[in-house]
Protein backbone atom coordinates (compact mmCIF):
# COMPACT_ATOMS: atom_id res chain seq x y z
CA UNK A 1 0.00 0.00 0.00
CA UNK A 2 1.28 3.48 -0.85
CA UNK A 3 0.88 7.02 0.35
CA UNK A 4 0.02 10.09 -1.69
CA UNK A 5 2.39 12.92 -0.82
CA UNK A 6 2.12 16.55 -1.91
CA UNK A 7 5.53 17.61 -0.59
CA UNK A 8 8.34 16.77 1.81
CA UNK A 9 10.42 19.71 2.96
CA UNK A 10 12.74 21.05 5.64
CA UNK A 11 11.78 24.26 7.40
CA UNK A 12 11.06 25.85 10.75
CA UNK A 13 7.94 24.74 12.57
CA UNK A 14 5.68 27.76 12.19
CA UNK A 15 3.05 26.80 14.78
CA UNK A 16 2.48 24.75 17.95
CA UNK A 17 4.51 24.85 21.16
CA UNK A 18 7.54 23.88 19.06
CA UNK A 19 7.34 26.95 16.82
CA UNK A 20 10.76 27.99 15.58
CA UNK A 21 12.33 24.51 15.70
CA UNK A 22 13.84 23.00 12.54
CA UNK A 23 11.52 20.27 11.30
CA UNK A 24 10.94 17.91 8.40
CA UNK A 25 7.38 18.18 7.08
CA UNK A 26 5.55 15.47 5.16
CA UNK A 27 2.41 16.94 3.62
CA UNK A 28 0.01 14.23 2.51
CA UNK A 29 -2.52 14.68 -0.27
CA UNK A 30 -6.27 14.68 0.33
CA UNK A 31 -8.68 16.18 2.84
CA UNK A 32 -12.30 15.41 3.65
CA UNK A 33 -13.06 18.95 4.87
CA UNK A 34 -13.25 22.25 2.99
CA UNK A 35 -12.60 24.95 5.58
CA UNK A 36 -13.36 28.49 4.50
CA UNK A 37 -9.86 29.74 5.30
CA UNK A 38 -7.83 26.74 4.15
CA UNK A 39 -4.31 27.74 3.08
CA UNK A 40 -3.30 24.36 1.65
CA UNK A 41 -5.93 23.77 -1.01
CA UNK A 42 -3.13 22.65 -3.33
CA UNK A 43 -2.96 19.47 -1.20
CA UNK A 44 -6.57 18.46 -1.90
CA UNK A 45 -5.65 16.34 -4.91
CA UNK A 46 -2.76 15.06 -6.99
CA UNK A 47 0.37 14.25 -5.11
CA UNK A 48 3.12 11.73 -5.71
CA UNK A 49 2.61 8.06 -4.93
CA UNK A 50 5.33 7.00 -2.46
CA UNK A 51 6.05 3.89 -0.43
CA UNK A 52 6.78 4.01 3.27
CA UNK A 53 10.43 3.26 2.55
CA UNK A 54 10.67 6.14 0.06
CA UNK A 55 9.21 8.56 2.59
CA UNK A 56 11.62 7.40 5.29
CA UNK A 57 14.55 7.83 2.90
CA UNK A 58 13.41 11.35 1.96
CA UNK A 59 13.10 12.35 5.61
CA UNK A 60 16.55 10.95 6.43
CA UNK A 61 18.10 13.31 3.86
CA UNK A 62 17.48 16.24 6.24
CA UNK A 63 19.19 16.86 9.60
CA UNK A 64 16.27 17.44 12.04
CA UNK A 65 15.09 14.63 14.31
CA UNK A 66 11.65 16.23 14.50
CA UNK A 67 9.03 15.29 11.90
CA UNK A 68 5.53 16.68 11.36
CA UNK A 69 3.03 14.60 9.39
CA UNK A 70 0.41 16.97 8.02
CA UNK A 71 -1.89 17.57 5.07
CA UNK A 72 -4.45 17.79 3.81
CA UNK A 73 -5.59 15.34 6.45
CA UNK A 74 -2.86 12.80 7.25
CA UNK A 75 -5.20 10.35 8.99
CA UNK A 76 -6.75 9.56 5.60
CA UNK A 77 -3.53 7.64 4.87
CA UNK A 78 -4.19 4.09 6.06
CA UNK A 79 -0.55 3.25 6.73
CA UNK A 80 0.12 6.43 8.72
CA UNK A 81 0.30 4.64 12.12
CA UNK A 82 2.99 2.29 10.80
CA UNK A 83 4.96 5.18 9.27
CA UNK A 84 4.79 6.98 12.62
CA UNK A 85 6.01 3.82 14.38
CA UNK A 86 8.91 3.49 11.93
CA UNK A 87 9.94 7.09 12.61
CA UNK A 88 9.70 6.65 16.37
CA UNK A 89 11.82 3.50 16.15
CA UNK A 90 14.46 5.56 14.30
CA UNK A 91 14.59 8.09 17.13
CA UNK A 92 12.45 10.87 15.67
CA UNK A 93 10.02 13.05 17.57
CA UNK A 94 6.81 12.68 15.57
CA UNK A 95 3.85 15.07 15.46
CA UNK A 96 0.62 14.54 13.52
CA UNK A 97 -1.47 17.59 12.64
CA UNK A 98 -5.11 16.59 12.22
CA UNK A 99 -8.47 18.35 11.96
CA UNK A 100 -9.70 16.09 14.74
CA UNK A 101 -12.75 14.73 12.95
CA UNK A 102 -11.24 11.29 12.37
CA UNK A 103 -10.21 8.80 15.09
CA UNK A 104 -6.56 8.84 16.06
CA UNK A 105 -6.62 5.72 18.26
CA UNK A 106 -4.36 3.71 15.93
CA UNK A 107 -1.46 6.16 16.28
CA UNK A 108 1.36 5.09 18.61
CA UNK A 109 1.05 6.63 22.07
CA UNK A 110 4.35 8.52 21.68
CA UNK A 111 3.06 10.53 18.70
CA UNK A 112 2.31 14.19 19.49
CA UNK A 113 -1.24 14.85 18.29
CA UNK A 114 -1.94 18.45 17.29
CA UNK A 115 -5.71 18.71 16.89
CA UNK A 116 -7.08 21.69 14.96
CA UNK A 117 -10.62 22.08 16.32
CA UNK A 118 -12.88 23.72 13.75
CA UNK A 119 -15.12 26.58 15.01
CA UNK A 120 -18.27 27.73 13.17
CA UNK A 121 -16.45 30.26 10.99
CA UNK A 122 -14.57 27.43 9.29
CA UNK A 123 -17.77 26.08 7.74
CA UNK A 124 -16.76 22.63 9.05
CA UNK A 125 -17.60 23.01 12.73
CA UNK A 126 -16.57 20.15 15.01
CA UNK A 127 -19.42 17.95 16.21
CA UNK A 128 -20.07 16.60 19.70
CA UNK A 129 -18.36 13.25 19.04
CA UNK A 130 -15.25 15.06 17.78
CA UNK A 131 -15.18 17.27 20.86
CA UNK A 132 -15.69 14.33 23.24
CA UNK A 133 -12.61 12.70 21.70
CA UNK A 134 -10.50 15.62 22.91
CA UNK A 135 -10.79 14.23 26.44
CA UNK A 136 -8.56 11.32 25.37
CA UNK A 137 -5.57 13.55 24.63
CA UNK A 138 -2.58 13.49 26.93
CA UNK A 139 -0.07 16.02 28.26
CA UNK A 140 2.22 15.72 25.23
CA UNK A 141 -0.63 16.65 22.84
CA UNK A 142 -1.96 20.03 21.71
CA UNK A 143 -5.38 21.48 20.88
CA UNK A 144 -5.48 24.38 18.44
CA UNK A 145 -8.36 26.77 17.77
CA UNK A 146 -7.98 28.87 14.61
CA UNK A 147 -10.46 31.74 14.84
CA UNK A 148 -11.78 34.15 12.22
CA UNK A 149 -13.81 36.33 14.57
CA UNK A 150 -14.62 37.07 18.18
CA UNK A 151 -17.62 34.76 17.82
CA UNK A 152 -15.27 31.91 16.91
CA UNK A 153 -13.13 32.75 19.92
CA UNK A 154 -16.13 32.74 22.29
CA UNK A 155 -17.31 29.41 20.86
CA UNK A 156 -13.83 27.97 21.45
CA UNK A 157 -13.77 29.16 25.07
CA UNK A 158 -17.13 27.49 25.63
CA UNK A 159 -15.75 24.24 24.24
CA UNK A 160 -12.71 24.43 26.50
CA UNK A 161 -14.89 24.91 29.55
CA UNK A 162 -17.70 22.52 28.65
CA UNK A 163 -15.29 19.65 27.99
CA UNK A 164 -12.96 20.47 30.87
CA UNK A 165 -9.93 20.90 28.65
CA UNK A 166 -8.19 23.57 30.69
CA UNK A 167 -5.42 22.21 32.85
CA UNK A 168 -5.94 18.50 31.97
CA UNK A 169 -2.73 18.16 30.02
CA UNK A 170 -2.86 19.12 26.32
CA UNK A 171 -1.54 22.58 25.49
CA UNK A 172 -4.31 24.94 24.39
CA UNK A 173 -3.45 27.23 21.48
CA UNK A 174 -5.29 30.09 19.79
CA UNK A 175 -4.33 31.25 16.33
CA UNK A 176 -5.86 34.05 14.21
CA UNK A 177 -6.85 33.40 10.61
CA UNK A 178 -4.07 35.17 8.76
CA UNK A 179 -5.21 38.57 7.49
CA UNK A 180 -8.69 38.34 9.04
CA UNK A 181 -8.06 38.83 12.77
CA UNK A 182 -5.64 41.39 14.15
CA UNK A 183 -3.05 40.03 16.53
CA UNK A 184 -3.86 42.67 19.12
CA UNK A 185 -7.55 41.74 19.04
CA UNK A 186 -6.90 38.05 19.68
CA UNK A 187 -4.45 38.98 22.43
CA UNK A 188 -7.12 41.11 24.12
CA UNK A 189 -9.81 38.43 23.82
CA UNK A 190 -7.48 35.88 25.36
CA UNK A 191 -6.43 38.13 28.22
CA UNK A 192 -10.00 39.16 28.97
CA UNK A 193 -11.25 35.56 28.92
CA UNK A 194 -8.95 34.32 31.66
CA UNK A 195 -8.41 31.06 29.77
CA UNK A 196 -5.01 29.51 30.41
CA UNK A 197 -4.07 29.12 26.76
CA UNK A 198 -1.30 30.29 24.49
CA UNK A 199 -1.65 32.67 21.56
CA UNK A 200 0.35 31.69 18.51
CA UNK A 201 0.92 33.19 15.10
CA UNK A 202 1.99 31.49 11.88
CA UNK A 203 5.69 32.21 12.02
CA UNK A 204 6.41 30.85 8.55
CA UNK A 205 3.97 33.32 6.98
CA UNK A 206 5.71 36.24 8.67
CA UNK A 207 9.12 35.06 7.49
CA UNK A 208 8.39 33.91 3.91
CA UNK A 209 4.97 35.42 3.17
CA UNK A 210 1.48 33.90 3.12
CA UNK A 211 1.70 32.41 -0.39
CA UNK A 212 5.02 30.59 -0.06
CA UNK A 213 5.01 26.79 -0.32
CA UNK A 214 7.54 24.30 0.97
CA UNK A 215 8.38 26.46 3.98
Amino acid sequence: MAFYVTEIFHSLQGESTRAGLPCVFVRFTGCDLRCSWCDTEYAFSGGRRMSREEILEAIAAYPPRYVTLTGGEPLLQKELPQLARDLLDRGYVVAVETHGQRPWDALPAAVVKIVDVKPPGSGEVAQKADLERLRTLGPRDEIKFVVASEADFRWSVEVIREYGLEGIGPALLFSPVFGRVRYEDLARWLLDSGVQARMQIQLHKLIWGPEARGV
